[in-house]
């Protein structure tokens, strides 16, 4: 059988804006226009990457760093940026935009060769290191310290506006007095309190977690959402049910994703 529709149209990667990015259409791509810029000042990025699906607006610098995922850069449509983000074991630790290609060549320079996250915003000025991200750089630990202590300040800053903020507020500070909880890296979800036993994403679904209810009550679910463990009146008895049904071996919260702890199960 014929068919007389016609083939669809190869795609094309929309080109760099030359009035915007006139480096850019010079050197060909973002890739080529990004190592050129590091080669003239003598920095090392190693072989820049180019994704295939939009090469001339996407480019990738790999890190010599262990665990460092490759730092991806993508541009500006209306107006001239270059945004860059780094991100280790499911966390995003490095981010920022500039309109300077050498300033973003000395960030990618940086991220290569494994220089911290601070030394990296003292070389380009336009990256931001959030006390998150420096508290993962450190170590799950400390990371887990730093998270409990934003997510309660947030919770408490929109508590007086909103019940379920509210009622999560209780939550949190009812789990925070709580050892087993306390090592575990907390996190919300439409006002759900979770708590993973990794500090990347993909979270774990391991540990139970807690949904506040309209009537002011608690609903305990895990580890999967369709699991119902109970209801409780009071945030103490749902962070009592949570206690109850954590893993066996539930330790403290580890460096990595999801995906990472099932790899080192199975392995």
């Amino acid at each position: 059988m014929t068919s007389n529709s016609p083939r669809p149209a190869r795609h094309e990667p929309t080109p760099a804006d030359p009035d915007l990015y006139p480096d850019l259409a010079t050197a060909g791509s973002l890739a080529a226009a990004l190592a050129m810029a590091a080669a003239e000042r003598g920095l090392d990025l190693g072989a820049v990457l180019s994704n295939d699906a939009d090469p001339l607006r996407t480019a990738g610098v790999t890190s010599t760093a262990a665990d460092r995922e490759p730092c991806w850069i993508f541009i500006g449509s209306e107006s001239r940026w270059f945004n860059i983000n780094g991100a280790r074991q499911g966390v995003q630790l490095l981010s920022g935009s500039t309109s300077d290609l050498e300033e973003l060549a000395r960030a990618a320079a940086g991220w290569r060769n494994g220089a911290r996250l601070r030394e990296i915003e003292k070389a380009a000025s336009f990256i931001k290191v959030s006390e998150l991200a420096e508290a993962h750089e450190r170590g799950p630990a400390e990371a887990v310290t730093v998270q409990w202590r934003l997510l309660l300040e947030d919770l408490r800053q929109e508590a007086p506006r909103l019940a379920f903020a509210c009622q999560t507020l209780v939550l949190a500070e009812t789990a925070s007095a709580e050892p087993k909880l306390r090592q575990l890296y907390p996190f919300t979800s439409h006002w759900s309190l979770h708590f993973t036993t990794c500090t990347g994403f993909p979270y774990s679904w391991d540990v139970p977690f807690v949904d506040p209810l309209s009537d002011g009550r608690y609903r305990v679910c895990g580890p999967s959402r369709g699991t119902v463990i109970g209801e409780a009146d009071t945030a103490e008895h749902a962070i009592a049910l949570v206690i109850g049904g954590l893993p066996a071996d539930c330790g403290p919260s580890v460096a990595g994703t999801a995906n990472d702890l099932r790899h080192q199960q199975l392995g």
